[in-house]
């Protein structure tokens, strides 16, 4: 078994200060139906959900058949479910991706930024990655300041990668950081 996917498995759960980062279960449907029914919350990153029907069927299909790197972003304090990450391996080589979506009535608070954080000393200090990269839709400049506070750099835009909603065309900002440069801007 590939050795990356064991060390996803033996870190299914990550805490930080506030949060606890684990997998997604049918029981966070009611927690992920509120910010995934939500226009504005999902504009950028996916169809906004109906029902808790296909947010039953998006928990099933994205994060229980395939888990590993998936986490629900859950408030230590109150239990609440606000959001998801994931990292992803780009590549047979040591490049990861992370993917992220939060509740809009959570936005502003750090907790991206937090999860973030976790999710790199993961990617470099555990799976030993040397490169994550992420992008956003150019629109959604509120995630671009996420991935500056990580200490991301823009590498640049890429034109009109795919319509959207609508029939609209998008551009997607590329940014990645280098283990090296996530080494010497951490803290610890």
């Amino acid at each position: 078994m590939d050795s990356y996917k064991v060390l996803l498995a033996k870190h299914r759960q990550l805490e930080t200060e506030r949060l606890i980062l684990r997998p997604v279960t049918l029981k966070d449907t009611e927690d992920m139906y509120e910010y995934a029914s939500d226009e504005e919350t999902t504009y950028y990153v996916f169809d906004r959900h109906q029902s808790p029907s296909d947010t039953e069927t998006a928990i099933v299909t994205h994060f229980l058949e395939q888990p590993l790197g998936k986490y629900g972003i859950e408030l230590k304090q109150s239990g609440k479910m606000i959001g998801t990450i994931e990292l992803r391996r780009k590549t047979e080589d040591s490049r990861g991706i992370i993917g992220y979506t939060l509740n809009k009535k959570y936005q502003g608070n750090g907790y991206m930024t937090e999860t973030g954080r976790a999710i790199l000393k993961l990617g470099f200090d555990v799976l030993g990655l040397d490169c994550i990269a992420a992008m956003y839709d150019e629109r959604n400049t509120a995630s671009g300041k996420v991935l500056e506070r990580l200490g991301m750099k823009k590498e640049g835009v890429l034109r009109h990668v795919h319509k959207w909603k609508k029939g609209e065309y998008f551009n997607d900002v590329y940014y990645s950081i280098l283990k090296s440069e996530y080494q010497n801007n951490s803290p610890e």
